[in-house]
């Protein structure tokens, strides 16, 4: 047990509702006066007391540490960062002062709990021990392929491959796409990094048709390849764009990738239903395939990244794909944005940068540029000078405001028209013309209040309705549906059927990779009003028109990847909601989430030599 055990009684927090389930009643000391909303939610207050019983941790100072490494991961983070932590105070003042800094980090450094690894001290960085091991192995994976002896490519096959697999023309510049697909087919590892519209899918599909070309020549057979994603619906607009990318390669290349499948990282792996973060394959039972293409690796968590590395096998090509400056997984880690800081400047950097846009306009480029580099005054001249492109909506202004909700309810309203009339391309094609992203679910400027509006503003012009399910609902699937080929994200319109003798009823009409498919809405109950959606769930899809509604400036979810996420989803016209303000805290406010991994990965890196003896 740690030396001069401390107990503190601070004034306990008053809860509005006392019988709040964060409220952890019982807790007592540190661990009851950080029991604050804004602080210690119930589980972390638990798990601490939990792991101190098990060492017979007294100290509080040490059981608050924990706690708050807890926190930490619950919100995204890998680790504590010790000398951050006064900066969760909250602004109500309703928390006892924070231990002094020295002594209660040498308190933690003399626990049982850092004794017996139940938790893990690095300089200011504190884990648990799950989370050091998993990001330990991570880097030691990592290293470990970029110093396997290099594969050797055949270069004057390469060159002539990279020439008729990138063809320049009038529109297009593949240089970035050629010198990305060059490193690739000389690594085992290769993160390619690039923000929307970039060419990424393209370049990923003219990378497939250069390793199996590569492969055949060295062994005789064709590469064995997986296409894999975080989420069901990533995986599928994943087959769907290689799939496209695909179409325009000639014969032979298309004939040496065949018919490519995507999968989610779960499946890939081998889902075990005993284990939510164990799979089939592992490093005793490694992936028999030799390219592996992970897209959207921006939402894959530190557990996910550890899993998958660990069961691949050393000489299997891995091609990490993902924008990292969009938002991160909603579980613990940065990894992609890590790998990119960690690999910065070293020479055997896997890392391919796209930076050439042809997906959307100039004006939106330039927003999305000044939002990602943090430039506060070129993003607010970009939403005041974008013209048709880029528009800032004051929230202030009633009358702008006024005219946004109707232009919203005017989508809303030929949804419910085409629904009436049973014509599912005009639906499909409304639904696509519009997202409307918010940062919040619930509350004034959330998700729930704009969809309940929405439906009010239609009832208004075209009588109310009062089910359930009615024509024109927009909805989004919110769980997988392996049975029905149905994937967490897909979106589909409620339409009715027009002749014949189910004329009246209502089916579900949703936009699939394979083409338009139909639905009961009896099959459906993984589901939910989408009018309006969150700017989480709308990462990797994208819109004609995106309405980006900002909340107050103090919203801790207002920041600049999540403001940057929303704009790239539109692809020709883009609309922030809110005052100057907001615009201005959400470019300045970033995510914080703790990780030793960029500076595990550097520190590794300049103790070993470039390349292998």
């Amino acid at each position: 047990m740690s030396p001069e055990p401390t107990t503190v009684d601070p004034a306990p927090v008053t809860w509005v509702d006392p019988d709040d389930r964060q409220h952890v009643r019982s807790a007592t000391g540190l661990l009851g006066g950080f029991n604050h909303p804004e602080v210690l939610a119930a589980a972390d207050v638990h798990v601490a007391r939990r792991l101190g019983g098990l060492v017979d941790e007294r100290d509080e100072r040490v059981l608050l540490a924990a706690a708050l490494a807890v926190r930490a991961v619950r919100l995204g983070s890998v680790c504590l960062d010790l000398a951050e932590v006064p900066a969760l105070t909250p602004p109500d003042g309703g928390t006892p002062p924070w231990p002094e800094a020295g002594p209660w980090r040498a308190a933690v450094a003399a626990s049982p709990l850092v004794a017996e690894q139940l938790l893990r001290l690095e300089g200011d960085r504190l884990y648990l021990d799950r989370y050091w091991r998993e990001e330990v192995q991570v880097s030691d994976d990592l290293v470990a392929r970029v110093r396997r002896r290099a594969p050797e490519p055949d270069l004057p096959v390469l060159e002539r491959g990279l020439q008729r697999v990138f063809v320049d023309d009038a529109d297009h510049d593949f240089a970035e796409q050629r010198a990305a697909a060059r490193g690739a087919a000389a690594r085992w590892t290769t993160v390619l990094t690039g923000g929307p519209g970039t060419g990424k899918t393209t370049t990923v599909a003219g990378v497939l048709a250069l390793l199996a070309e590569q492969h055949e020549l060295a062994t005789g057979r064709l590469p064995r390849m997986a296409l894999a994603a975080p989420t069901g619906k990533a995986s599928a607009r994943l087959q769907q764009a290689v799939e496209e990318a695909t179409a325009r390669l000639d014969e032979v290349d298309r004939a040496r990738l065949g018919d490519l499948r995507a999968a989610t990282l779960h499946r890939l792996l081998g889902w075990r239903p005993d284990s939510r973060v164990r799979f089939r394959h592992h490093r005793g039972n490694r992936l028999p395939h030799d390219v592996v293409v992970v897209d959207e690796t921006s939402m894959v968590s530190l557990t996910m990244m550890a899993r998958l590395l660990e069961a691949l096998r050393p000489d299997t090509r891995l091609l990490l794909v993902g924008d990292p400056d969009q938002l991160a997984s909603v579980e613990a880690g940065a990894v992609l944005a890590d790998l990119v800081a960690g690999f910065e400047g070293h020479p055997d950097s896997p890392v391919a940068a796209l930076r050439q846009r042809h997906r959307f306009g100039e004006r939106i480029g330039a927003l999305a540029d000044a939002l990602r580099d943090g430039r506060v005054d070129d993003a607010l001249a970009a939403l005041r000078d974008g013209g048709a492109e880029v528009e800032l909506v004051d929230a202030a202004d009633h009358e702008a405001s006024q005219a946004f909700r109707d232009d919203v309810a005017d989508v809303a309203v030929r949804l419910r028209l085409a629904g009436d009339a049973g014509d599912r391309p005009s639906a499909l094609a409304t639904l696509a013309e519009h997202r409307l992203l918010c940062a919040h679910r619930e509350g004034p400027y959330g998700v729930g209040g704009w969809n309940r509006l929405v439906e009010r503003l239609v009832g208004e012009r075209l009588g109310p309705t009062y089910d359930e399910w009615y024509s024109g609902r927009p909805v989004l699937v919110t769980a997988n549906d392996y049975d029905q080929l149905l994937h967490n994200g897909d979106m589909g319109v409620a339409v009715r059927d027009a002749q014949g003798d189910d004329a009246g009823r209502l089916r579900v009409v949703v936009d699939l990779p394979g083409g338009p498919r139909e639905f009961a809405t009896s099959r459906l109950s993984g589901v939910e009003t989408v009018h309006a959606m969150t700017v989480h769930k709308s990462q990797g899809s994208q819109a004609a028109t995106v309405s980006v509604v900002l909340p107050e400036p103090e919203s801790r979810l207002l920041t600049r990847e999540l403001f940057y996420t929303a704009v790239t989803r539109a692809q020709r016209r883009v609309r922030v909601v809110g005052t100057e303000a907001a615009v201005r805290a959400g470019i300045e406010r970033r995510v914080q989430r703790a990780s030793g991994l960029a500076e595990r990965l550097r520190a590794t890196l300049a103790r070993l030599p470039v390349a292998p003896e």
